[in-house]
């Protein structure tokens, strides 16, 4: 396996509406992993459930319509689980594919939205996602921790960072966390090969902020520092559209 994908689709049905199983078909890459599905599978057509070539695995919200995870993938994983915590699981958050060589954790952090009204909860988030990476990685797992993580860690990663500083995903606590996390040793892989501004994965829909290229790099893969080296590059398709966010494709060597 060498390519794994991941995208904040904000509704599988809305992203299939404008091509998403196009994009696949092309694409093809070895694993997608999906955020914000907003559905649950018996909401979804044979179409999406069982795409060309694909298997696929949902993590959905108890709430329908709101939030969740998905992965499609062309091999099996040897397990598939998901955080064990009630209130994050309720929401479909997290959703961990273990494979012989690595283990894809698939995530879509909470917002924290306008004032830091979830702040609490989000930060509760990470750090509960967190402590399941570190037990993985200190029992011998190397970790790709992928998903929309609704967080932009430094300046560089947005592109009116000072007009920002009181938003939800720019907020001091939430980069703060980042700062412990990348401190852990996990590595943002993008930053690994692209030091460069104005590269970014969401944009709002209004304001023809993409089309003036305003938006936020906050969909990643990260690493555990051991495993970094297997990484072979990392590319944001920002030319795909079909949602606010784009794909971001990781290849290993």
């Amino acid at each position: 396996m060498k390519t794994i994908v991941t995208w904040n689709v904000n509704g599988i049905r809305a992203a299939v509406g404008h091509g998403m199983l196009d994009w696949l078909e092309k694409c093809q890459p070895d694993i997608l992993c999906l955020q914000e599905t907003k559905a649950h599978p018996d909401q979804l057509d044979e179409e999406i459930l069982s795409p060309n070539g694909y298997t696929t695995h949902w993590v959905s919200a108890e709430k329908k319509g709101y939030s969740g995870t998905a992965a499609f993938v062309k091999k099996e994983p040897v397990s598939i689980s998901i955080l064990g915590k009630k209130k994050f699981d309720s929401e479909g958050r997290v959703q961990i594919l273990e494979y012989k060589a690595f283990t894809i954790v698939n995530a879509y952090f909470p917002n924290s939205q306008e004032a830091g009204k979830r702040l609490d909860y989000k930060i509760d988030f990470c750090n509960a996602l967190l402590r399941e990476c570190e037990r993985r990685r200190k029992a011998g797992e190397n970790l790709i921790i992928c998903g929309d993580y609704n967080i932009a860690h430094k300046e560089i990663d947005l592109k009116n960072p000072k007009t920002n500083q009181k938003n939800p995903g720019f907020l001091p606590e939430e980069r703060a966390w980042m700062d412990k996390f990348v401190k852990k040793g996990y590595v943002d892989t993008f930053r690994m090969f692209n030091q460069e501004p104005e590269q970014y994965t969401w944009w709002s829909y209004r304001f023809k902020a993409r089309e003036r290229n305003i938006g936020w790099r906050i969909d990643l893969h990260a690493v555990n520092e051991a495993f970094k080296d297997k990484v072979k590059s990392v590319e944001i398709l920002d030319d795909v559209t079909g949602s606010d966010h784009c794909p971001v494709l990781l290849r290993l060597k």
